[in-house]
């Protein structure tokens, strides 16, 4: 379940956490909500669930908000409602029930189709990682070469000033195409192939970004980390690392803490993290990431841990700290 959580979060733009109202506050509602707040999820809507099975108790519903209030206080949570529901009749989903006359609040499909909420896309930060590179030479196109990708975040045009990183070598867009013809522009999520007005050595892995605002190239970070496997994390481990389009090898200098995810402590003590635990370690790389800190940029600082020996996911991480 915690993997999907994160899996699923990582691009929402709001998080909406279901509690029984006969069991309250559990674990799992604690852990999803911290990881809510982990990705950076504006807005978190609690519906308490099964209000019909406490008799619509007023006091029932009014205990649990408090409760997690109290919880959420300890996180970056900006916006958070709360919605008494019941799922079997359809109480307070789509329509207002008659059965809570104490709730002023609004449905949960009303709330959720006037949240304000602005676009997850960060539409300022040019980020577009390379993931291969085209090269044809044919009659009638000349020499071809075009490099493919997906945008991250920001807006490139035709004829916008770029820079290669981590080469550093400044050119100008010359063209952004797709299979349906040109583009004037092209913006988060679309996949394009973007050409260069100059022959750039440009490979897997680069990023094409704006000469004056770049990710910071780095060998060692800091992150908060999801562990996913049931085989536990070592704090001397070494894992593979893919980040964006690059791939490097990662060993874990330390883990700072793990977090309670019931009480929000940190245990400075802790040498291991186990399936769905949440920690923060710093990481050594065998080759430089092009990383943004996660409070900026989740496209770009945002990874997954491999395990070299099974090629299974084992950890997704928020960069929190790019060091020089």
């Amino acid at each position: 379940m915690t993997r999907n959580m994160v899996t699923g979060a990582s691009t929402a733009d709001l998080a909406l956490i279901l509690i029984d109202a006969r069991k309250g506050l559990v674990e799992q509602s604690r852990r999803h909500a911290f990881i809510a707040s982990l990705l950076g999820i504006p807005h978190v809507v609690v519906c308490i669930n099964k209000m019909d099975l406490v008799d619509w108790e007023e006091g029932v519903f009014t205990a649990i908000e408090e409760e997690f209030r109290g919880f959420a206080s300890g996180l970056p949570v900006s916006d958070l409602t709360f919605i008494p529901i019941s799922a079997l009749h359809g109480d307070n989903v789509v329509e207002r029930s008659e059965r809570t006359p104490w709730f002023e609040g609004s449905t949960l499909l009303h709330h959720l189709e006037h949240v304000a909420n602005g676009s997850d896309r960060d539409l300022v930060d040019c980020r577009f990682p390379v993931q291969w590179g085209i090269r044809s030479i044919c009659d009638g196109h000349g020499d071809y070469r075009g490099y493919v990708g997906q945008v991250a975040s920001g807006v490139f045009k035709v004829g916008d000033e770029m820079t290669v990183q981590p080469s550093g070598v400044t050119t100008r867009i010359a063209a952004v195409e797709t299979l349906d013809g040109p583009l004037g522009e092209a913006w988060p999520p679309l996949s394009v192939t973007v050409r260069l007005e100059n022959e750039v050595d440009v490979s897997r892995g680069d990023m094409i970004c704006r000469a004056h605002d770049h990710p910071t190239p780095t060998r060692e970070l800091e992150a908060m980390v999801c562990w996913l496997s049931e085989r536990p994390l070592k704090s001397t481990g070494r894992y593979r690392i893919k980040h964006t389009t690059r791939t490097a090898l990662a060993k874990v200098d330390e883990l700072r803490y793990r977090i309670d995810v019931n009480t929000l402590r940190r245990d400075e003590a802790a040498r291991s993290l186990g399936l769905n635990e949440i920690g923060r370690l710093r990481l050594r790389l065998s080759a430089p990431l092009l990383v943004d800190d996660y409070r900026r940029n989740r496209a770009t600082a945002c990874f997954i841990l491999i395990d070299e020996s099974t090629n299974d996911t084992v950890g997704a991480g928020m960069i929190v700290d790019a060091g020089d």
